[in-house]
């Protein structure tokens, strides 16, 4: 993926956009954070907040239009010479103690950036392509997130060493910290330079044209957002990622007031630190996310990802300790790495190319509604006098509601997202042949069985789930029983055989794949044993293929029946590697197939 011309260029990009972005706003936050206290100070931060969020939803319109209309790459140079500008007065406004206009260019400041991020997060899919969709959308939360925690603690060191302990009044702390603002310059000038020598990337020149009377009467808005209700999975993508910043928000925006009035903590360096160890969090759950998609979009992981992100705030206000705080901040990140980057992905996968632009602005408009609507709820309630711990309570709630959405769409993909986590703390994986194995129609997956699991590391990989054929018995057990019936497994004994080739049929001719282990049971030897006939009963009536496959080093583990005498060390993880054998005729019979895995076999093993 980084071998891709422009790849590095583009993430430094994307690196100093969202550091020089911070860094004004860290200042900002610091700055209100010396002078006021209590709701004042939650409703001020509040209010830098939503100055922040409001140019997102004024401008999703022309910002979609020109993603679509222009080449990215272009906007985002143009939009990075106009932050220079702004940076400028930024800067003057330090020196000259204005805190009013340095207050305000926050806004101007997000207005570039809301300009910016249609193209910015559109160019990841015309730079990278589908095949690396997931590892880039990875790649950029983490490289943005890196930016926001070391935005933050750079900031926030050099603004706590800058600051005059005298500076009682907002122009006085401006004043004593003005320097700072030639790095919000120096910042800009290079994320210039660097964008201007982007490649363009756009495939055919669009014509379409822009009429502000269009914009004002609001025409384009319900164009656009019927644009987004489209396609459902779309729609749930976007709306989920705005409850999830929601939460986020108001998490930040009402930590520092409980940290000062629960904890005794008034240096901004441990309130801003704890908060930017969740930024690590996200760069870690970020590129653990994109590690689980390595071969699709693995959806399972945004409601792992929602449930940790509930768990995590309605625990908050229960811990009185900064480090077990900071711990959680930090968990809190993972979790929401793991729910940004599959959202993101799904969203620029299933756009059209034509309406990319649109669709991402959109994205930006909705969850800044989100977002802003949570703020002045969180501003109404502060000025009424509720405390910070119900608040979080409140933003749990959210959570649980926001773990449902997405929980009753994914709750299949959930429970395999689990299995990998937790089979590659024990496990390598590596697959050989998956082109083998359509993209549709049936298909009648073959193969040995020498473990308990082999029907979870045989499914990781493939985004179409697998039909198993399972002992009865087995079927039945009590608490799996529910799991089994939802992965669609089927059941089969041998008083009901025909019953269960005639299911598996039906779901072969939907087009499913259907796994057998043709050897019946858990091999004592690890040498292939007799395949039963019964599959080829199944009519061959249906459109598919046969795949044959291979598991190699399941045997001799703890979940195979066969126990070595010399055990591994538990620190050392296990590589099994999986073999997909070429497509064959649905016509082949039993002992030709044990032939062809029994060469797998001995090929690879």
């Amino acid at each position: 993926m980084f071998k891709i011309f422009g790849a590095i260029n583009y993430l430094i990009v994307v690196f100093l956009n969202a550091f020089t972005d911070l860094g004004h706003k860290i200042i900002i936050q610091n700055t209100i954070f010396k002078v006021y206290d209590g709701d004042i100070l939650i409703v001020l931060t509040t209010v830098v907040n939503a100055l922040i969020l409001l140019p997102f939803i004024m401008m999703f319109s022309p910002s979609g239009f020109l993603a679509d209309r222009f080449a990215k790459n272009s906007i985002m140079k143009h939009s990075a010479a106009f932050a220079v500008l702004i940076t400028l007065v930024i800067t003057y406004a330090y020196y000259e103690g204005l805190f009013l206009l340095a207050f305000g260019m926050t806004f101007l400041l997000a207005l570039q950036s809301a300009l910016y991020g249609p193209a910015k997060y559109g160019y990841i899919k015309e730079l990278f392509g589908i095949r690396f969709i997931t590892s880039a959308n990875g790649a950029v939360q983490a490289v943005t997130t890196l930016a926001i925690l070391s935005g933050i603690i750079f900031y926030t060191v050099l603004f706590e060493g800058a600051y005059s302990p005298n500076a009682k009044h907002e122009h006085e702390v401006l004043q004593s910290i003005a320097p700072l603002g030639w790095l919000l310059v120096a910042g800009s000038l290079i994320e210039w330079f660097l964008a201007s020598k982007l490649p363009t990337t756009m495939q055919e020149v669009s014509q379409r044209s822009f009429h502000f009377k269009r914009y004002i009467r609001g025409e384009y808005l319900f164009k656009n957002l019927t644009t987004l209700k489209r396609k459902p999975e779309v729609y749930r993508a976007i709306v989920g990622l705005g409850l999830f910043w929601s939460i986020s928000q108001v998490v930040l925006a009402i930590f520092g007031e409980y940290a000062k009035s629960k904890l005794g903590v008034t240096n901004t360096i441990y309130v801003q630190g704890v908060m930017a160890l969740a930024g690590l969090g996200i760069v870690t759950g970020s590129l653990l996310a994109a590690k689980y998609s390595k071969y699709f979009i693995n959806m399972g992981l945004v409601s792992i990802g929602a449930f940790g992100i509930t768990l995590l705030v309605f625990s908050i206000p229960f811990v009185h300790s900064m480090n077990v705080m900071a711990m959680m901040f930090m968990s809190f990140g993972v979790f929401a790495g793991f729910l940004m980057v599959p959202l993101n992905a799904q969203i620029q996968f299933l756009s059209p190319r034509v309406h990319l632009g649109t669709v991402i602005a959109g994205s930006n408009f909705i969850q800044n509604i989100f977002m802003f609507f949570f703020l002045v709820l969180t501003t109404l309630f502060a000025y009424f006098g509720m405390n910070s711990d119900s608040l979080f309570f409140i933003m749990a709630g959210v959570g649980a509601y926001l773990f449902w959405l997405l929980f009753q769409r994914y709750d299949v993909d959930t429970f395999w997202a689990i299995m990998e986590i937790f089979g590659r703390t024990r496990h390598i994986y590596h697959y050989v042949g998956l082109e083998n194995i359509p993209k549709e129609g049936g298909v009648l997956l073959l193969g040995n069985h020498v473990s308990w699991l082999d029907w979870i590391v045989v499914q990781l990989p493939l985004k179409r789930k697998i039909n198993f054929m399972m002992d009865k018995e087995i079927y039945h057990w009590w608490g799996f029983h529910a799991i089994f019936k939802k992965g669609e497994t089927i059941p089969i004994s041998n008083k009901a055989s025909k019953d269960a080739f005639a299911e598996a049929h039906k779901r072969l001719e939907e087009g499913k794949i259907v796994g057998i282990f043709p050897e019946g049971k858990i091999s004592d030897d690890g040498v292939l044993g007799k395949f039963y006939r019964g599959y080829e009963i199944i009519p061959k009536d249906y459109n598919g293929v046969i795949v044959p496959f291979f598991i190699e080093g399941m045997f001799g583990s703890t979940f195979s029946k066969y126990k070595p005498k010399q055990k591994k060390s538990f620190f050392k993880r296990r590589v099994i590697t999986v073999h997909y054998g070429k497509a064959i005729s649905k016509d082949t019979k039993t002992e030709d197939v044990k032939k062809i895995i029994q060469n797998l076999k001995e090929k690879y093993e």
